[in-house]
């Protein structure tokens, strides 16, 4: 069986009840369904970081990702465009730096 280079992104967002991180993850997940088909959510995963002061503080987070059907040795730049909307979308509606989005090459098999 051959395997097929996919790009997966993935959007790390603070789980959070104000109305502009619930109407961002919305958004995600409407942006991924409609572009490449679907996506996939992970709600309510605990995380901790550390605080400038050296305190441990446990967060909570929800993950939005997507495989996208480009290799990404062979479309970066494409993909590298892609991200910046995405983090650009992110910090107009957020005004901090608060969502992490990973890019990373898998393989599917079929």
């Amino acid at each position: 069986m051959p395997l097929l280079e996919r790009t997966r992104v993935e959007v790390y967002l603070p789980d959070l009840p104000a109305a502009e991180y619930q109407n961002l993850f919305v958004s995600f997940q409407k942006e991924f369904t409609y572009t490449f088909g679907g996506c996939s959510t992970i709600k309510g995963l605990e995380g901790n970081y550390l605080s400038r002061a050296g305190d441990q503080i446990a967060d909570r987070i929800n993950v939005i990702y997507v495989d996208m059907p480009l290799g990404l040795s062979t479309n970066l730049d494409s993909v590298t465009r892609y991200v910046l909307e995405l983090r650009h979308a992110a910090l107009q509606t957020l005004r901090e730096e608060d969502v992490l989005l990973v890019v990373g090459q898998v393989y599917h098999v079929l």
